[in-house]
């Protein structure tokens, strides 16, 4: 039986990777909850492109594991939105944040992030405080 699906976020997984006990990574606090593990295209950009070529293994493991889901038109149209209203308040983020952002909301899933200050800016993002 799969859990709820949940977008990570790429911080979670260098956190989980970078961790020496696993045990305490925020990865493996949500494995315990059963949730249905899902990435953004943009967080998998981000994560191969700091990898090294020895951790290059690990990650291609990693996300054969999960489901990797695209940033489509429909995203693109909802990452505009996202941008010019962060951008008339004044609060905008890192431009990669906004498009993963807006996988999960064009996805109707919630985001776990170790940065919930500033995606808790995205009105539309259902955010997981952790």
């Amino acid at each position: 039986m799969e859990g709820k699906p949940i977008l990570l976020d790429t911080g979670i997984l260098i956190e989980y990777f970078r961790n020496k006990e696993k045990s305490k990574s925020v990865l493996y606090r949500l494995s315990l909850n059963r949730f249905e593990f899902k990435v953004s295209s943009i967080t998998k950009y981000e994560v191969l492109l700091g990898a090294t070529g020895e951790q290059m293994d690990f990650w291609k493991e990693f996300f054969d594991r999960v489901q990797v889901l695209p940033f489509t038109a429909d995203t693109a149209v909802v990452a505009s939105e996202v941008y010019k209203a962060l951008k008339s308040k004044n609060k905008l983020i890192d431009i990669a944040d906004i498009l993963i952002a807006s996988v999960a909301v064009t996805n109707a899933i919630p985001l776990a992030t170790l940065n919930f200050k500033h995606f808790s800016r995205i009105e539309a993002l259902d955010v997981l405080d952790l």
